[in-house]
């Protein structure tokens, strides 16, 4: 009997890219069970330990089952006791995204009443809230395309160090502060390189930018003391087994000042080892 290195637990919202995450999962190795009713969870991992072939496993779990979900938090707790532990990937993304998307795959949502999908939306929102809750890491797919997705579920699950995972993710505060963010950070204090004629076409990953944001008298502190936070919680973090950290930093387009200051601050977080991706959710959107 081999016990598992990984379990990983993907649920969330009807159309938030569930099956993208699980064929992501898939290519990194895991063996994907998709729409396993919670009772039976407990008997699949006991049966994929006994065949001690398979040493990563992903489960999907969703509304789908329908009243078989709602044993989906005690048989994770029941796991647990046996020691081992799921981490639970969450994906979500704003009504109006879902409905697009669920209305483009011309099915009906699992928890609709008379064809209304905001309704279904609503109801599946409230039984997965205890979930979403102890989620590991929460992804809003909301701007992701699918090779964007399966970026965020490599750089969150591909083999490698078992430490402290991180996704910046430069945004515009006019577009919304990402959902998924666990700390948020506000660039609005910087002087914007949208007035300055030369720079306004440009983005924060032109180096001209770039250099002109970082040169700012506050930009280095603000860097300095992120750095500090960061390194400060990392072993919170990782006693309490939290290991995804989504840092969002913001200005007002998302297009200069955030967009420089993520890839920097990534590259101190690089420096003290840890694994960070960078997505600019809001670049080029306007």
């Amino acid at each position: 009997m081999t016990q598992l290195s990984s379990f990983v637990l993907v649920t969330g919202m009807t159309g938030a890219g569930r099956g993208t995450a699980a064929k992501a999962l898939e290519k990194l190795g895991y063996y994907v069970i998709d729409n396993l009713p919670a009772q039976l969870l407990h008997d699949a991992v006991s049966t994929v330990e006994q065949g001690g072939e398979i040493s990563r496993l992903a489960v999907v779990i969703d509304s789908r089952s329908g009243t078989f979900f709602n044993g989906t938090i005690d048989a994770l707790e029941q796991l647990r006791e046996r020691g081992l532990r799921a981490k639970i990937l969450y994906l979500e993304a704003a009504d109006e995204v879902l409905v697009r998307r669920q209305e483009a795959a011309r099915r009906p949502h699992p928890l609709s009443i008379e064809g209304r999908l905001l309704d279904g939306f609503d109801r599946e929102r409230e039984l997965l809230r205890r979930l979403r809750g102890r989620a590991d890491l929460v992804v809003d797919t909301s701007r992701l395309n699918v090779h964007q997705l399966a970026q965020r579920i490599r750089a969150a699950f591909e083999e490698g160090e078992d430490g402290l995972r991180a996704s910046v993710v430069s945004f515009g505060f006019k577009y919304g502060i990402p959902i998924d963010a666990d700390m948020v950070a506000d660039m609005r204090f910087l002087p914007n390189p949208f007035w300055v004629p030369e720079l306004k076409p440009m983005s924060g990953l032109d180096a001209p930018v770039a250099e002109y944001v970082r040169s700012q008298p506050r930009a280095e502190e603000f860097l300095d003391t992120y750095e500090a936070l960061v390194s400060l919680l990392t072993d919170g973090f990782l006693h309490e087994d939290k290991r995804f950290l989504t840092i969002a930093i913001g200005c007002t387009g998302g297009r200069h000042r955030s967009v420089a200051m993520s890839e920097a601050f990534a590259v101190r977080l690089r420096s003290h080892g840890v694994r960070t991706l960078v997505v600019h959710r809001d670049l080029g959107r306007e």
